[in-house]
């Protein structure tokens, strides 16, 4: 599903993010990637859905090795990863239903099919009764759920999570998590940077911890490991 091969990042004020990255990602694995902050986790989920290119090393994503990607294809493979932030990034001028639609609406889907499918994704995020409502309308927890509907809407093979919980309270954060193991139950491949500890030692999934651009450890199911 996903392979990096000696991978390095090195930013144009010469910081080095990733030194020497080598791991696989096997099709619906659970990956939480956990480390000190400024340890390169955000990096690392940059390069895989090609926000960031590596300087040095190679990244094969769904069969594709994204550094000979022709710019053409760029968009096909991205459609294939769905992305969710700490910050929701939710348009603030569209409802639910408008927000999950548009992710539809870019690789043009017939208006029929964008429809049915929002109202599923709303039904599995158990929102369908905020399908008219506006951000600033829903809770922090209920505008997370409408970005994980974005992103599941178009059935990716990928789910890259950058900390999303890290805004959120306890109890809603396990109602995501519970969310996301769903999703992952169905097939989706999640691959999700956090500081959790409690969620992490407590799913005990595969654990990536990176420190200072390396991989540290590598744990079937893996502990946090940290006293952030």
């Amino acid at each position: 599903m996903i392979e990096m091969q000696d991978v390095w990042k090195t930013y144009p004020d010469g910081s080095q993010a990733l030194k020497g990255i080598t791991v696989k990602v096997n099709r619906n694995e659970f990956l939480y990637v956990v480390g000190p902050s400024g340890a390169g986790k955000s990096t690392f989920m940059k390069l895989i859905y090609r926000e960031e290119r590596p300087t040095k090393g190679s990244i094969f994503v769904n069969g594709f090795n994204l550094e000979k990607l022709k710019q053409r294809k760029i968009p096909y493979v991205r459609r294939n990863i769905g992305v969710i932030f700490q910050d929701y990034r939710l348009l603030p001028k569209l409802t639910a239903f408008e927000n999950i639609a548009f992710a539809m609406e870019v690789i043009e889907a017939p208006k029929k099919i964008i429809k049915k499918r929002v109202l599923e994704v709303l039904e599995l995020v158990k929102l369908r009764d905020k399908a008219s409502s506006l951000p600033t309308q829903m809770s922090g927890g209920e505008q997370q759920r409408i970005a994980i509907a974005r992103a599941i809407v178009n059935n990716p093979t990928v789910i890259i999570a950058d900390e999303p919980t890290g805004n959120l309270d306890p109890d809603t954060s396990w109602g995501i998590m519970k969310l996301m193991e769903e999703i992952n139950f169905r097939g989706t491949t999640i691959i999700m940077a956090t500081h959790n500890k409690e969620i992490v030692n407590t799913m005990r999934k595969r654990v990536l911890a990176i420190e200072d651009g390396q991989i540290a450890r590598d744990q079937v199911r893996g502990e946090y490991g940290y006293e952030d």
